[in-house]
């Protein structure tokens, strides 16, 4: 067995044949080596990612250039050149220009071939989360659905036969009765209603999947809220013009995105709130689908960021669950019901919050067909 690699054909079944460095550089997790006063010697290709910087930026320069000097980091590094075989550290916060913020586990353990040397191996915690995220919000779509299926069918009609007895106990019912009456009559309307909002939630309607433009989606979408409710919000795009087609539902897309774009202009402040709207194209992870050996790739990356005061910490672990919301009079539906739609594209949905920043993240698979010709470059 063989596999092409650039121009060079490796023998699988002859391990001397592996180089070392393909292997490291297949990984997903950022890994770098640094010797004496924290010099780059080595950074794999993921770790390019992770930094913003080519390898040819980063080796040969000092990490003290891209973290800060009292970044946990460097503590790991001299623990080890100090003697200890294995640093492990979770939850190290980094905040730098080349990194941004984000939380990462840190492992750094001695190169001992080379006098010194430490190798750094950065994972980012969001993968992790990602991960879990994905199938918790895939069991909560599925739990939300069959709630949904099961209250249409199962309460709609007793609730119909419950309100028209009412309304025939009214006919004879004395004066001080009658309030009962139309309390009953009332609370059965507001149930049949929940109910119907419910319904959006359930299994019936069928995906129609094909090539999608998600530049039209955005557009639409931004077209929709210029002119209705986010008419005083300042909106920037920054997109990836050469993005392929992504598989999914058009409409359905369009109400995922419409949501998360309300959502952010109700949390933006009534003066200077911005919205942005963000692609591109990155090697996200690959996930194992429960129950299936296949596994999907997600590099199609869409973002809306808001410039509101963040999503409270106590909401934010079951923000997609139904009827949870941080909104004052909000239903809790609508973040459940674009966690159902990206489930049923196969994708996934994340977000990170802090105070003055939100930023919902949608990753989604790239179509195997192309747009038609009459949509490669229209734009709505």
């Amino acid at each position: 067995m063989s596999k092409q690699s650039g121009n060079k054909v490796v023998k699988l079944n002859q391990p001397e044949n592996i180089d070392p460095g393909m292997i490291i550089n297949a990984l997903g997790a950022a890994v770098i080596v640094v010797g004496d006063n924290s010099q780059i010697l080595f950074a794999n290709s993921s770790a390019e990612q992770f930094f913003s910087k080519s390898k040819l930026v980063l080796q040969g320069v000092s990490l003290e250039r891209f973290l800060p000097n009292d970044s946990p980091v460097f503590q790991l590094i001299e623990q080890v050149q100090g003697g200890m075989h294995e640093v492990i550290e979770h939850g190290i916060v980094l905040d730098a220009p080349s990194t941004g913020n984000r939380m990462v586990s840190v492992q750094a353990a001695p190169l001992v071939e080379i006098m010194g040397a430490v190798v750094l191996n950065f994972q980012e915690r969001s993968i992790a989360d990602k991960i879990d995220h994905r199938l918790t919000h895939r069991d909560t779509a599925r739990s939300v659905s069959a709630m949904a299926a099961m209250m249409a069918h199962e309460v709609k009609n007793p609730l119909s036969g419950i309100r028209g007895a009412a309304q025939l106990l009214e006919q004879n019912a004395e004066e001080q009765d009658r309030e009962l009456t139309r309390l009953i009559q009332d609370e059965s309307d507001r149930i049949r209603e929940l109910v119907e909002r419910m319904e959006v939630l359930s299994d019936n309607v069928l995906l129609q999947v094909g090539p999608v433009n998600i530049h039209q989606v955005l557009g639409r979408v931004r077209s929709i809220a210029e002119h209705g409710f986010a008419s005083k919000v300042r909106f920037i795009e920054e997109y990836d013009p050469s993005l392929p087609p992504v598989s999914g539902d058009r409409n359905q897309l369009i109400q995922v995105f419409l949501n998360l774009v309300k959502n952010a202009a109700e949390a933006v402040p009534a003066s200077g709130g911005e919205i942005l709207l963000k692609t591109q194209y990155q090697h996200g992870v690959r996930f194992a689908m429960p129950g299936s050996e296949s596994r999907i790739h997600l590099p199609l990356s869409i973002s809306v960021c808001d410039n509101g005061p963040g999503i409270p910490q106590d909401v934010q672990d079951h923000l997609f669950e139904p009827f949870v919301t941080a909104k004052q009079g909000g239903s809790g539906l609508g973040l459940a019901l674009v966690s159902k739609i990206i489930d049923d594209h196969s994708g996934v949905i994340d977000f990170k919050s802090d105070p003055g920043k939100t930023m919902f993240r949608v990753l989604l698979p790239v179509s195997d067909q192309p747009l038609p010709v009459n949509e490669e470059n229209e734009a709505d």
